[in-house]
């Protein structure tokens, strides 16, 4: 859960730097998934008596920190780390779903989640070969 957190942190950064209107809308929009996967995941870690994160951790720094040095190339840069940051959250939520053993309650908000995540960076990839 704190890859969530860390995911929120990246795309403030990418929405505060990126130029292009479009882009900046559509972050935004995928922002407010992240935000609402922290709180689905939240409720469901807390169900189960587990801590709910509060914050990112040190991966948070790199994944933010993408976003910051690709700011010096421009907007197709931003959005081509913001894509690599995406890759690594379908990749988490990929392997959460091979964990059978979850309620079927967690595995219905784990799927929904990784199809924001599916579809987030699919626009990325678009939007980046537009640019």
């Amino acid at each position: 859960m704190p890859r969530a957190h860390d995911a929120i942190a990246a795309y403030e950064a990418a929405i505060e730097r990126i130029d292009d209107g479009q882009s900046k809308e559509r972050l935004a929009e995928f922002m407010a998934d992240h935000q609402k996967h922290t709180e689905n995941l939240g409720e469901h870690l807390s169900g189960m008596g587990e801590e709910v994160p509060t914050k990112g951790d040190v991966k948070g720094m790199l994944t933010k920190g993408k976003v910051v040095m690709a700011d010096l190339m421009g907007d197709k840069a931003i959005l081509q780390a913001m894509k690599t940051n995406e890759d690594d959250t379908n990749s988490a939520y990929e392997q959460a779903m091979n964990h059978n053993d979850s309620p079927a309650e967690l595995q219905t908000v784990l799927r929904s989640n990784l199809e924001d995540e599916r579809r987030h960076r699919e626009w990325m990839e678009q939007r980046i070969s537009e640019l």
